[in-house]
């Protein structure tokens, strides 16, 4: 009888030579590398981690604080063989915005329901995760294939379009500070090279909000920014926490961000299995179920909801290291920065239109990448049955179909993702026993042999 495999691999100290031989999972570095390495996972992670929430109304010191916490429990509750950060989620952005009306301008006034909206999303998402480590994730792939996934991760990035638009809007000045936060996040991008191109939502906001000061503060153009909140704010102390408010309405709305954040990390983990040459399938119902009882962990107390992070994948690609070990490190440095309120309060003095211009850009990427899922998988669109799953599915999320299911409101990206799960179900099963008709009809007609 086989063995039972330890939750945890047996860790080793890596032994090669850093320019040259990756380190793997259950490898550690030395203590002053693991530091300097999990440093460069914060900064990865600390763009995105902090823009999310102030999308949705929430308190960024509180989400990094919860985000280092939530890091730290995946790497227990996975094992240590799941190499991840968990930041905070733009896939709940578009349903918290629907289930609380929330506009995107300074704190969610309804963040009570949100946080139990996303309470339930992350045991939902928990449940999934059971059944996967029970099953495997083969039913999951064919349930949403690349086709359905590509759509899925799309409609985010489409339905949240014209919220972002509106939030720049309101004067001209703010428009063109949108126009130069997004030229300044491209120059990053493009012209850059290594870490600083990583980090490029964080540079980019940074060069922003110098060119903001100058223009509104120093010259006179647009509203100046208030710094007397930095001043006043203590440099220790616990981040402000909120309690989570259980409206059924609510929670159908953002509930179904699961099965957004399974097709997003199922691509996460099939990645980071790519790079690392090692077949992390048998943990991925470990992943999944961690990552909901985070979320759910992070929502009790007032925190987003949670997923693995592309921006520290990215981190791995660059330098080979994959070592676990290195992810507690982050969690660790996110927990002490979580613990300032005056890293708060600085965070709370960036202007709406620049955080409406890196929205953009945040927002146009992920749609992006839900096309680079069909070009990946190379999507065949001459199929009937795949032109209908995606246009319907992505006119619906762009447009915010919403059905009406008696009291309750699915909400623009509920609705278009179920469309797109049905559709495929529904239209490539038919498609196929069509084909099969039409073949064993053609192969039943008898040959008329002329003489």
């Amino acid at each position: 009888m086989q063995a039972k495999e330890p939750w945890f691999p047996k860790f080793k100290p890596y032994q090669g030579d850093l320019d040259v031989t990756p380190v793997q999972v259950d490898e550690y570095l030395p203590a002053g590398k693991s530091i300097v390495l999990g440093l460069q996972h914060a900064f990865a992670m600390f763009g995105a981690t902090v823009l999310a929430p102030l999308l949705m109304g929430f308190d960024p010191n509180l989400t990094i604080f919860i985000t280092g916490i939530g890091t730290i429990l995946f790497f227990l509750m996975t094992g240590g063989r799941m190499p991840s950060y968990l930041g905070s989620s733009f896939a709940f952005i578009g349903a918290i915005a629907a289930a609380t009306g929330y506009a995107g301008v300074g704190s969610n006034p309804n963040i009570g329901l949100a946080l139990g909206g996303t309470m339930a999303c992350g045991l939902v998402y928990a449940a999934i995760g059971l059944i996967v480590m029970k099953t495997g994730t083969g039913w999951i792939e064919k349930l949403m294939p690349p086709l359905v996934t590509g759509a899925i991760v799309m409609i985010i990035g489409l339905n949240l379009a014209p919220i972002t638009i509106k939030s720049v809007s309101a004067n001209s000045f703010d428009t063109w500070m949108a126009v130069v936060t997004i030229l300044c996040i491209s120059v990053v991008a493009v012209f850059t090279r290594g870490m600083l191109r990583r980090l490029l939502l964080l540079v980019g906001l940074c060069s922003a909000y110098f060119v903001y000061f100058l223009l509104a503060n120093v010259m006179g153009f647009g509203k100046p920014i208030d710094f007397s909140f930095i001043s006043n704010a203590a440099w220790f102390g616990l981040p402000t926490f909120h309690s989570p408010v259980f409206n059924a309405n609510a929670m159908l709305l953002i509930a179904p961000v699961a099965i957004i954040l399974v097709a997003e990390n199922l691509g996460h983990f099939k990645a980071v299995s790519a790079m690392t040459g090692k077949d992390l399938s048998p943990y991925m119902g470990r992943a999944f179920f961690a990552d909901g009882i985070c979320t759910t962990m992070s929502a009790s107390v007032g925190g987003t909801g949670m997923t693995t992070y592309a921006e520290n994948i990215g981190v791995m690609a660059v330098t080979k290291v994959y070592s676990t070990t290195i992810f507690v490190v982050a969690g660790l440095f996110a927990i002490l920065l979580g613990l300032s309120p005056k890293f708060g309060a600085v965070i709370s003095t960036i202007p709406v239109a620049l955080l409406g211009g890196a929205s953009i850009v945040v927002f146009g990427l992920i749609t992006v990448a839900g096309a680079k899922i069909w070009v990946d998988n190379q999507i065949d669109f001459t199929k009937n049955s795949t032109l209908i799953i995606a246009a319907v599915s992505l006119i619906m999320g762009a447009g915010n179909f919403s059905l009406h299911i008696g009291a309750f409101d699915l909400g623009g990206i509920g609705t278009a993702t179920l469309a797109a799960i049905v559709l495929n179900l529904f239209l490539n099963r038919g498609e196929e026993a069509t084909r099969s008709v039409s073949e064993n009809a053609e192969n039943s007609v008898t040959p008329v042999v002329h003489h």
